[in-house]
């Protein structure tokens, strides 16, 4: 209940009127008709900016902030000044404990300076360690490859596209439908970079090797379904979540000859009623 506001100990009018039994406003009218043992530096009240401080400190104090006046607080010394004006059987007894209780938090201040500026020091020091991180990972967001609507691959750049593959399947959050008429093991390890929680789902040619492959990935990572397309499709679809990507190339081959990636504006229902 001791707060540390203008640099000196001190405790709300609400707190005080708690602990010496009496209502909030019988404490405060004692201490108008004693204005003259009250000086600011025994009592004064908050400003709206300090009261909200409080308030941010302890969740208790939270109706202060909808309370149309100001809260006072009292120092030590006006803590002091209260036994003598409020006439309660327990008055002397409150302002004697709290009394005891000013005195220890200044002894462990006393005792305890040197962590508490050490501890004070880390938490600056984390703050700004804190700061340069969030601008080194800004620095790497910007200059780091977008995943753009349109890309095109050069023949040989296999590792470029396996890449902004990945990236895509990475950034499913719902599920992965692949239409391809020719897929292998590299299909299902791409797969398997996806998030938890993503459905994927595979149209493509029968092949009994590949359906060896999906039985045994099935058995170790989360299921990808296999349907069997009806007829031979000449392009290649990549589903992420609402978004449809025409693909230039089987994606187990993707950068292994002059090929692109676009986005499409149709949604992906479209493509999926005609490889049923």
């Amino acid at each position: 209940m001791i707060f540390s506001i203008r640099g000196v100990q001190v405790m709300i009018d609400r707190d005080l009127a708690m602990l010496y039994g009496v209502t909030t406003s019988r404490l405060n009218e004692q201490v108008k008709r004693n204005r003259a043992r009250f000086p600011e530096s025994f009592r004064f009240q908050l400003t709206e900016a300090e009261r909200d401080e409080v308030v941010a400190i302890c969740d208790n104090l939270r109706s202060l902030k909808y309370n149309p006046s100001l809260p006072y607080v009292f120092t030590e010394q006006g803590i002091a000044q209260l036994s003598s004006v409020l006439h309660s059987p327990i008055a002397i007894e409150v302002s004697i404990r709290i009394m005891n209780a000013f005195v220890a938090m200044r002894r462990f201040m006393i005792q305890n300076a040197a962590v508490l500026m050490r501890i004070a020091h880390l938490e600056k020091h984390q703050i700004e360690t804190d700061e340069k991180i969030d601008l080194i990972l800004d620095k790497i967001e910007e200059h780091s490859p977008k995943l753009l609507p349109e890309q095109v691959f050069a023949t040989g750049c296999v590792w470029d596209a396996w890449t902004y593959i990945s990236a895509l399947v990475r950034s499913a959050r719902k599920r992965i439908v692949l239409v391809d008429n020719f897929v292998d093991d590299r299909v299902l390890s791409m797969l398997t970079k996806r998030a938890d929680g993503v459905k994927a789902t595979i149209h493509t040619r029968f092949n009994e090797q590949f359906l060896t492959d999906l039985k045994k990935h099935n058995v170790q990572y989360p299921e990808i379904e296999f349907f069997q397309l009806s007829h031979r499709n000449h392009d290649r679809f990549l589903i992420i979540d609402y978004k449809v990507y025409l693909l230039g190339a089987s994606l187990k081959d993707m950068g292994a000859g002059l090929c692109a990636v676009t986005e499409m504006s149709i949604v992906p229902e479209v493509i999926l009623g005609m490889v049923g």
